[in-house]
């Protein structure tokens, strides 16, 4: 089995042991499947579970392409790989939950190889998780990025705060100078080692998701909530909107390198709202998410 095959079948299994949770945790609702293919190399199979008692929709996707020549969103950091055959394989999910009691959740991770000419692969890992709450619980909080942490203390006495840091920093709406959500981890371009240390914390973190995510939901799910909940809910996914759509590299390398929009685009909410100027009540449970919306050590 080669290096390349090895991630294939991890990331596919991954795929196929997220949905399964996610499922049960929703009562046992079922994801519909679209399997695919790309004239340019490659496909995958888009998983989406929609109008659940639990997760109003969440999306989870497994995808294996290639090409001849990389997008210019892949070579705008690194200018050494225009031109260059291409692989990348990946899972990517996004969780909006029904309840707003319940936090969004986002999951990547990935594996990309180019074969510039005349030259040695070039590949990396990168991908990470993180939590995006409207009514937010210490609690959770702590549990998600203890999580984090232990799966990464195997790899290095600063691997946590490292990618911590690189999470906090990628995922902020710099127009609006706030945080997505209260972060996670983050890496990308990691090859340092070599292949099998990477693709171990590669594991590490796909399989550290459903540990970090699925005790919040069992604790959340049940909660009462009415309208004015709901309402801010939806105000709030306009956030992630904006961020998916203005800032985020998998979105423009997905659209960039003719991938399927359906499922780049699968990470979008099935319903949002926006409203002008809108500013939460002092004092209010809407107006404590903003003291959330900071980096800081959640597990001083």
């Amino acid at each position: 089995m080669t290096s390349l095959d090895a991630v294939h079948d991890y990331l596919a299994g991954l795929q196929d042991r997220i949905c399964a949770e996610l499922a049960a945790a929703d009562g046992g609702a079922a994801f519909g499947e679209d399997a695919w293919e790309r004239p340019e190399g490659g496909g995958g199979r888009t998983r989406v579970l929609k109008d659940g008692a639990v997760f109003e929709q969440a999306g989870v996707g497994f995808s294996d392409v290639g090409g001849q020549s990389l997008p210019a969103a892949a070579t705008a950091h690194r200018p050494e790989l225009a031109g260059a055959p291409w692989r990348a394989l990946g899972v990517s999910l996004v969780i909006h939950p029904r309840n707003p009691y319940v936090p969004t959740a986002h999951a990547n991770v990935r594996y990309f190889e180019a074969r510039p000419v005349g030259r040695a692969p070039i590949w990396w890992f990168g991908g990470g998780f993180d939590l995006t709450p409207f009514y937010p619980f210490d609690e959770d909080v702590r549990h998600w990025h203890g999580v984090a942490r232990d799966l990464c203390e195997p790899f290095g006495p600063q691997r946590y705060a490292e990618h911590k840091a690189w999470c906090d920093r990628y995922f902020f709406l710099k127009h609006r100078n706030e945080a997505r959500g209260v972060g996670g981890l983050f890496f990308d371009d990691l090859n340092d080692g070599g292949f099998e240390p990477c693709f171990a914390y590669q594991r590490a973190v796909g399989d550290g998701f459903l540990d970090a995510y699925v005790p919040i939901v069992e604790r959340r799910k049940a909660t009462a909530h009415g309208e004015r909940e709901r309402e801010f809910q939806l105000y709030r996914r306009g956030r992630y909107v904006e961020f998916n759509l203005v800032w985020d590299r998998g979105t423009s390398f997905g659209l960039q390198s003719g991938g399927r929009t359906e499922s780049i685009l699968m990470s979008l909410p099935p319903r949002v709202r926006f409203e002008y100027g809108y500013e939460p009540e002092a004092g209010s449970a809407e107006a404590r998410l903003a003291e959330y919306l900071v980096a800081r050590d959640w597990l001083a």
